[in-house]
């Protein structure tokens, strides 16, 4: 019986001994996709908002993997633009909200709620948060881009 606990003990001992040795997780994704979903820009086309000028809903059909989450996209031809360069399509700060991360943290991108600025697509939590951002578009950015990506561990 004593061994067994020995045994056991040593167990919990070397776990925990596991447990501080591994580096601390993020709290949020690099990529938002909502609480029980792995979808970018909650399944609107990206590129879309480059090309059209507007959010337009992806089809799975038309679907990649990149940076942890899947993108959806209204053609082939789009979904083959992101991939080439996905970096330039992506929403900045991985779809979060551009204001809630210049305010140093971080809430859900929507894409209704989008602008184009210097060529990087911007999302915002909603209308009401939007017009915040837009009173000081380039302040904000220069905020945000501080705060990116230490945001996501906070």
């Amino acid at each position: 019986m004593v061994s067994r606990l020995i045994r056991h003990a040593g167990v919990l001992t070397l776990a925990a001994i596991g447990l501080q040795a591994a580096p601390a997780l993020a709290k949020d994704a690099p990529v938002y996709t909502g609480t029980f979903s792995r979808t970018a820009v909650d399944g609107y086309d990206a590129v879309a908002f480059f090309t059209q000028q507007q959010p337009v809903k992806g089809d799975k059909r038309y679907s990649l993997e990149w940076n942890g989450a899947e993108w959806r996209f209204a053609s082939a031809e789009n979904r083959d633009r992101f991939a080439a360069a996905p970096e330039r399509y992506a929403p900045q700060y991985g779809g979060y909200c551009a204001w809630a991360v210049s305010q140093g943290y971080t809430a859900s991108g929507d894409p209704r709620h989008w602008k184009l600025v210097d060529g990087k697509l911007y999302l915002n939590y909603d209308a009401e948060v939007q017009k915040k951002w837009e009173q000081d578009i380039p302040g904000f950015i220069v905020k945000a881009d501080r705060n990116w990506p230490a945001v996501l561990g906070k």
